[in-house]
């Protein structure tokens, strides 16, 4: 099946590993070029080699996307190199596992800027791009823990108001030609991620824990998320605007 990505220009955040670096290499396999962005600048440039060698350009920008100078950086160097934004995907984020109490005015400002404001701002610079050119994607990546209750509240409140965003913008844009969705992972397994460092320092209780919330018996790969990101990004998913897509390997339990 063709995607209809190639020679289509897309910026993935958070792209230096995980699920983010996933996404991107999978553009990059239907020849998208790309702009990725992530803070730790030798593993982006690592990643983005491997983009590369897929046949596209990529430029690799390492900025603080909690940070309005970052994005618009991200942004302009992006219409520099490729004069049109086809695909926005708002991977970037973290979580914070404190107690609601243990929780500072720091900590709550921190995941929101992360989580939430990096994506409104990242949209606010790109969405007048893509109305003006009347096509493009933007894909949310949120959580199972943004559809449901789990996780650390902070984590839970701003991974929901990523899907509630999204929503809100599909319904504004569709007469425009852009469409919104979101996705939401369950819990993923990468090396340096979170679930990798609960392996490791705790293998018996994260078994314990895939036996009693993960029916196919694993954790998910990042790959498996980024097949669907592709999808949505592509000329193949013209009807798809609004939707929050769990890849979860049925775990979470909402029936919507």
């Amino acid at each position: 099946m063709d995607l209809e990505l190639r020679g289509k220009a897309g910026i993935v955040t958070g792209a230096s590993r995980g699920i983010g670096r996933s996404i991107a290499m999978g553009l990059a396999e239907e020849g998208c070029n790309l702009t990725i962005c992530a803070r730790n600048d030798e593993a982006l440039q690592e990643a983005a080699q491997a983009m590369r060698a897929k046949g596209v350009d990529v430029v690799a920008l390492a900025v603080d996307m909690t940070q309005e100078a970052g994005i618009k950086q991200l942004v302009d160097e992006t219409m520099t190199a490729f004069q049109h934004i086809d695909v926005l995907v708002n991977n970037v984020g973290a979580s914070n596992w404190k107690t609601f109490v243990e929780h500072t005015d720091e900590d709550w400002q921190n995941l929101i800027d992360l989580n939430l404001f990096a994506a409104i701002r990242m949209c606010r610079r790109v969405v007048p791009i893509m109305e003006k050119q009347g096509s493009g994607s933007i894909i949310m990546i949120s959580s199972i823990w943004g559809r449901e209750l789990g996780g650390p509240s902070s984590y839970n409140t701003t991974k929901a108001a990523e899907i509630g965003l999204a929503k809100n913008l599909a319904k504004e844009l569709a007469p425009k030609g852009v469409r919104v969705n979101t996705v939401a992972p369950g819990s993923i397994l990468f090396p340096g991620g979170g679930w990798d460092e609960r392996q490791k320092a705790d293998p018996e209780g994260m078994a314990a824990f895939v036996d009693q919330n993960m029916p196919f018996g694993r954790f998910g790969r990042p790959e498996e998320v980024a097949d669907v990101v592709v999808f949505l990004s592509s000329g193949r998913a013209t009807l798809m605007s609004g939707a929050c897509i769990n890849v979860d390997g049925c775990q979470s339990y909402s029936l919507i």
